[in-house]
């Protein structure tokens, strides 16, 4: 028996707006414009337009190539986790845009000198974030404030390393001076499941826009396909760790309620430039922006501001088929 509620979503570009979360399902399929999910004897069907992502976190489902294309044509973000839960692949197409031959071109022809003022805008609005971060949960002042000098000396380009500097310190004040970034631990585990899913959320509106992700602003990883979701991602990183903070400093491993939750945490609104999105729209709005810098010569970059962040409103449908119900939460 499933519990169906069904509201208006608000969305600006993509015609999705659940995120379908796999966990048991053994087999998911195309049958019409809509993507069947089977377990045991047990089935339902959602309309693809319907869906903006379908996160597979069951090793063992099987998917078939049509479902996969047909996902693909309607611009679906398809996440696939391995056997320890984390994400593990996004499947994009090969052809995002119609326009994509010419926009990577311009990609890389975007201007130097421009990218380096880009880069320290990004910078500073991360840092900008983090403290403020910092200060929600009230660290000390001394660090908040030596951070956010931090952020006023960032230059062109990032020659002094702001940004690695204000990285170590916000970590040790906000997860202690234990804390070591890429240790096997909970919170690890928990920041890196986040980024994850962020970084998949991203890079599908940098596909859509017909963009190559690895074509970076300032990150430029010869082996990372990413380079420009992970430029993008940075004003939203401490969205996670907020989460990771408050939730897993007492945890000995990331379980499956904390996956789902980071997880909704990309369907929650926030505030951009004065103005109440979701997070995906948001996204949208920022990636446009920067698009605007490095193109048009605009000069100023609006920064998604973590503290307008609004943390217990859900704005998307969230299915889980393992509880065989549909959810949604204001």
């Amino acid at each position: 028996m499933y519990h169906l509620m069904i509201t208006d979503a608000s969305f600006f570009i993509f015609m999705g707006w659940r995120i379908v979360y796999i966990e048991e399902s053994q087999y998911l399929s195309l049958y019409l414009d809509n993507i069947k999910i089977k377990k045991n004897d047990s089935e339902v069907t959602i309309p693809l337009s319907d869906i903006h992502s379908l996160i597979i976190d069951n090793y063992k489902s099987t998917l078939s190539v049509n479902l996969i294309n047909k996902c693909i044509e309607n611009k679906v973000n398809i996440l696939l986790c391995g056997i320890d839960h984390m994400p593990r692949s996004i499947v994009f197409p090969i052809k995002g845009n119609n326009q994509m031959p010419k926009i990577i071109k311009r990609q890389f022809e975007w201007n130097e000198d421009i990218k380096s003022i880009l880069h320290s805008k990004i910078v500073k609005g991360k840092i900008t974030n983090q403290c403020q971060l910092l200060e929600k949960h009230k660290k000390d002042y001394a660090v908040i404030n030596k951070l956010y000098s931090f952020a006023e000396e960032v230059k062109n380009g990032d020659p002094g390393n702001r940004e690695g500097l204000s990285a170590k310190m916000y970590f040790r004040e906000l997860f202690g001076n234990g804390f070591i970034r890429f240790e096997d631990d909970a919170v690890n585990a928990g920041l890196n499941y986040g980024y994850s899913i962020l970084r998949s959320q991203i890079s599908k509106v940098v596909l859509s826009r017909g963009l190559n992700p690895s074509i970076g602003i300032f990150h430029r990883g010869a082996e990372n396909i990413f380079n420009l979701s992970d430029d993008i991602i940075e004003v939203f990183r401490p969205i996670i760790d907020d989460y990771v903070y408050k939730n897993l400093m007492k945890e000995d491993i990331l379980t499956r309620e904390h996956r789902i939750n980071l997880i909704k945490l990309t369907t929650k609104k926030m505030i951009y430039n004065g103005e109440k999105h979701t997070f995906f729209n948001v996204v949208y709005l920022y990636i446009n922006n920067i698009l605007d810098v490095l193109d048009k010569g605009i000069e100023e970059l609006i920064i998604p501001e973590f503290k307008y962040y609004d943390i217990w409103v859900y704005a998307i449908n969230i299915i889980f088929w393992s509880t065989y119900f549909y959810e949604t939460r204001y």
